[in-house]
């Protein structure tokens, strides 16, 4: 077990700073965040984002539950270790093997967009009693997309040149808006102040276009039917990115799933309805944990 104190690259003003520690284990420098008391939950970002996305979340579950929560690999501050284990199966096993290494026994996982598919492969590996997905990214991209956009992310990620350049082009604040606007939600300054972080880096606009260029849904989506613990999916009926009725669909071919869908709220309604969202959770987690 390796155990390290706060990421030294972390800003000072980082969003919960204080339950920020660095863990080496498995190929990965691991940035992960800890607060609360109770049964433990893992909570997973989705793709471009980071533990900050949990920030008005996160103090609302914590006087109940004890929260992990990594930077996924190369986001945020985790320092990818390995560039091929970037896609859903290699990230579940590679957390799988950080909750080993620390000797961690979540109950529970939250997972927000394809951290909601993370969760669910979680569910295949790890004795977990329920999981949540927030507006889950269990789709494929339909049509000529669904060929050509995987080929079109494993080239920009190949190409050395492609994160710094994104990072200048994207990383300003009315570029960041747009994108943050476009998925339906409205975040506050702060959270758009953290995105612009996020993605002026470099480094992580390079993890997230290696996740990107690795993911892989079928062999997941094919065995949905096969998942047979209490699953939630949380819906923002409002959201841009991945449409409600994906989670719905998932939610019939499985066993014990059900949706619980927020009105006027998209993509990212844990940042934007924080409360709301934990008057769904809370209800849930208290049932079966």
């Amino acid at each position: 077990m390796a155990f390290a104190p706060i990421p030294a690259r972390l800003p000072a003003d980082w969003p919960m700073r204080a339950q920020s520690r660095t863990i080496h284990a498995g190929p990965h420098l691991w940035h992960v965040q800890q607060m609360g008391d109770g049964p433990q939950i893992l909570m997973l970002h989705g793709a471009g984002a980071s533990t900050h996305t949990w920030r008005n979340l996160a103090p609302l579950l914590a006087p109940h539950y004890r929260l992990v929560m990594p930077d996924l690999p190369g986001q945020g501050f985790t320092r990818m270790g390995s560039r091929t284990r970037c896609g859903l199966d290699a990230m579940a096993e590679d957390l799988v093997a950080l909750c080993a290494d620390q000797g961690w026994q979540p109950q529970a996982v939250i997972g927000h967009s394809a951290g909601g598919a993370l969760a669910l492969r979680l569910a295949e590996l790890l004795p977990l009693k329920v999981a949540v997905g927030i507006n889950a990214a269990l789709g494929n991209f339909d049509g000529p997309a669904g060929v050509v956009f995987p080929i079109l992310a494993r080239l920009l990620a190949l190409n050395p040149v492609i994160p710094s350049l994104f990072a200048r082009l994207a990383g300003t604040e009315a570029q960041v808006r747009r994108l943050l606007g476009s998925t339906g939600s409205t975040v506050d300054t702060e959270g758009v102040r953290l995105y612009k972080r996020l993605v002026s880096d470099p480094a992580h606009v390079d993890g997230t276009l290696a996740m990107m260029a690795q993911w892989q849904l079928d062999g997941l989506l094919a065995r949905l039917p096969q998942i047979a613990l209490p699953v939630l999916f949380l819906v923002g009926a409002n959201d841009r990115t991945v449409p409600p009725q994906v989670s719905r669909d998932a939610a019939l071919r499985m066993p014990q799933a059900t949706v619980a869908e927020l009105a006027g709220l998209g993509h990212l309604v844990q940042e934007e309805a924080a409360a709301q969202t934990a008057g769904i959770l809370l209800p849930f987690l208290e049932r079966w944990l």
